[in-house]
């Protein structure tokens, strides 16, 4: 379930314009118009870690590969099992796409 705090015209507006993305280039096109580089690289660090997580690689492992902070780690574990679900259905819907 989606946290009410999040549903108002503005979060409207920008999941309608994720939605109407066409491919992976108008995607990079708008998160780079949208975000700074680091954020970016954040959402992938931290999608990288639910990952590792769901296939219950050690933190020291999640920590090599990735770089992210124990405290990162934590979080997005937190995610994983408290969250709306939005990692697991992505994690799932990318298995075997990721090497």
């Amino acid at each position: 379930m989606v946290n009410p705090k999040l549903k108002d015209d503005l979060n409207h507006q920008l999941v309608k314009a994720l939605l109407s993305l066409e491919n992976e280039e108008e995607t990079y096109e708008f998160l780079e118009d949208l975000c700074t580089i680091g954020e970016i690289k954040a959402f992938g660090q931290r999608l990288e870690v639910a990952r590792m997580l769901d296939a219950h690689h050690t933190y020291d492992e999640i920590v090599e590969r990735t770089g992210a902070s124990t405290a990162t780690i934590s979080r997005v574990k937190h995610a994983l099992n408290y969250g709306a679900d939005g990692y697991k259905t992505i994690i799932s819907r990318l298995k075997g796409e990721i090497s």
